[in-house]
Parts: structure tokens; C-alpha cells; sequence
């Protein structure tokens, strides 16, 4: 072994290995490049005076004339205060429920032996490709009394088919004998999950928690059909009027405030930067059990 370890560090590099290694490395800087310089064009911009990026649309690299305007016009909108408020209270509501439903078909999907098994699994996998469409969903939110009320971003994506699939396997990678002594003790399947699957299967549930997470957080959609009130709107909807300039939701309030014209094109970008540092906040603290969540559940062919 240590003969092999020896010959692999003397053996000489060729020059297409060398080739191969220098445009690997251009490519890979070139594309950190481009994923990185839009993040950094918007920061910069968040910190820029109107004048200037309304004169130079072109390329940004730092602030000119370092201003916090924009993010204290941002700020102190009532509307984007409201918008904060609402998405935090659609996620803490919203993700205790898509977990819990989400485990529970997960551990339905991974047992054996079930009653009526194949018949549930399959209508639960026909939802994950179709669905009633927009309008029947609509009638069906009128009709359960949900329409104009945050529960209409809450109960409709309760869980995910596909969220639920990952969590089945990795359900299914608990040795089969922990649950079967589980069962011979006494234990019921509430205990068996709670107890010995949820310890086990923490990595997969973060990339879970993740997953719901980030899609209320960038949902606007279903707000703009079931959310009629202005001060019930989430983040993205408020996010979205004011980088739609001929919106309604924001026109008139802008109308009134001569401050705003004079940071018109730098609120758009504090917007977007105070709309998206929450969700960058929290990747760091999730990110060393993505992989192995990940790896986990991966979905087998």
C-alpha cells in the first residue's frame, strides 16, 4: 500500500493533465464569477445613490456615493414590516404541520404489511402529478372559508409527495430490526416513530425543514389569488410590487412621500437584499446536514 502511495506521488504529471487542470480551474473561477457577481451587483446597488444608477446601468463593482436611504425608506414601509410578519407566521405554523404530515406518510409508505398499502400509496403518488387546477382550488378555498386568511397558505401545501418520498427512504434505511424489538416491547407505531425513526432520520428532516422553508419564503403566487387585504400579503408579494413599477399596492403610498422617487431604483435592490439575507442567514447552520440529509433520502432508481 505504502509502495502504490509512493509511486502515485512520483509519477509524473503529463501535460494533459496539466491542460486538464488549468481549464478545469478557469471554468470552475469563471463560473463562481457569474453566480457570484449578480449577489454582489445588487448589494453594491442596495448601497448606491439613485443618480448613479440611473445615469451607469452598466457594470457595478462598489457603491458610488455609499447612501443607507434606500434601506431606511425600505424599512420603514408599513407594508414590508407586514410582509415580515406574515411569512414568519406562515412558517411557524406552516412547518410544524408539513414535517409531521410529512413523517407520517413517509413511515405509512415505508412499512410493510399495511392494510390497504398499494391503493394509498398510489392515490397519494397520483397527486404529486395532477391536480384539479387553479380554478377549482380557488372554489374550493371559498368554499372551506379560508379565502382572505393566512390558513390559505398554510393547509393547501400542507405536505409535499415528493418531500414525503425522500422521507420515506430514508425511513427505510432504519434497520428493519430496531423496529421489530420496538415492537416486541410493547411499542406503538407513534413510539416507534417519535423514538427510534425522528433520532435517526435529524439530517434528512433539516434538508426537510429546509426544503418547506425556502418555498413559503419565495411563495407569491397562491398569496396574490387568496390574500385580497394589502396587510395580509407575504414578503415576495410585497417584494414583487415594488419591483413592478406600475403596481397598485405601492403606487399610492409612494405617491405621497417625495423621499421616494429620490431612491426609486436603490429601494428596488435593498428590497431584494432584505428579502433574501434571512434565507442566507440560516443555510450556514443547515448546510453540514444537507448532504448527508441528502444522501440519506436520496430517492432510489
Amino acid at each position: 500500500m505504502n509502495e502504490k502511495l509512493m509511486k502515485a506521488k512520483n509519477r509524473k504529471i503529463s501535460l494533459g493533465d496539466k491542460i486538464f487542470s488549468i481549464v478545469n480551474v478557469t471554468v470552475l473561477i469563471l463560473l463562481c464569477l457569474i453566480t457570484i457577481y449578480p449577489i454582489w451587483y445588487v448589494v453594491c446597488a442596495s448601497f448606491t445613490e439613485n443618480t448613479y444608477l440611473v445615469s451607469n446601468p452598466g457594470l457595478l463593482l462598489r457603491p458610488h456615493g455609499f447612501t443607507l436611504g434606500a434601506y431606511k425608506m425600505a424599512l420603514t414601509h408599513p407594508l414590508l414590516l407586514s410582509g415580515y410578519r406574515n411569512i414568519l407566521i406562515v412558517m411557524c405554523v406552516s412547518l410544524p404541520i408539513n414535517i409531521l404530515l410529512t413523517l407520517f406518510a413517509g413511515y405509512f409508505m415505508a412499512s410493510k404489511k399495511v392494510l390497504f398499502k398499494p391503493i394509498i400509496q398510489f392515490l397519494i403518488l397520483f397527486t404529486m402529478f395532477f391536480s384539479g387546477g387553479m380554478i377549482p382550488m380557488y372554489l374550493n378555498i371559498r368554499g372551506l372559508g379560508l379565502y382572505n386568511s393566512l390558513w390559505s397558505l398554510i393547509l393547501p401545501g400542507a405536505m409535499s409527495v415528493y418531500n414525503a418520498i425522500i422521507c420515506r427512504t430514508a425511513v427505510e434505511a432504519v434497520p428493519e430490526s430496531l423496529t421489530e424489538s420496538a415492537y416486541i416491547d410493547g411499542a406503538n407505531d407513534l413510539v416507534i416513530l417519535f423514538r427510534i425513526i425522528v433520532p435517526l432520520v435529524k439530517p434528512t428532516i433539516a434538508v426537510l425543514l429546509l426544503y418547506y422553508g425556502v418555498g413559503h419564503w419565495n411563495s407569491w403566487f397562491n398569496a396574490s389569488i387568496y390574500l385580497r387585504d394589502n396587510d395580509k400579503l407575504p414578503i415576495q408579494n410585497i417584494m414583487r410590487a415594488i419591483l413592478i413599477a406600475n403596481s397598485n399596492v405601492l403606487n399610492s403610498a409612494a405617491a405621497e412621500n417625495d423621499r421616494a422617487n429620490q431612491f426609486a431604483e436603490a429601494i428596488k435592490y435593498s428590497t431584494i437584499v432584505l428579502t433574501t439575507l434571512p434565507v442566507l442567514c440560516i443555510y450556514p447552520f443547515v448546510q453540514k446536514y444537507f448532504v448527508k440529509g441528502v444522501m440519506i433520502g436520496a430517492v432510489k432508481g
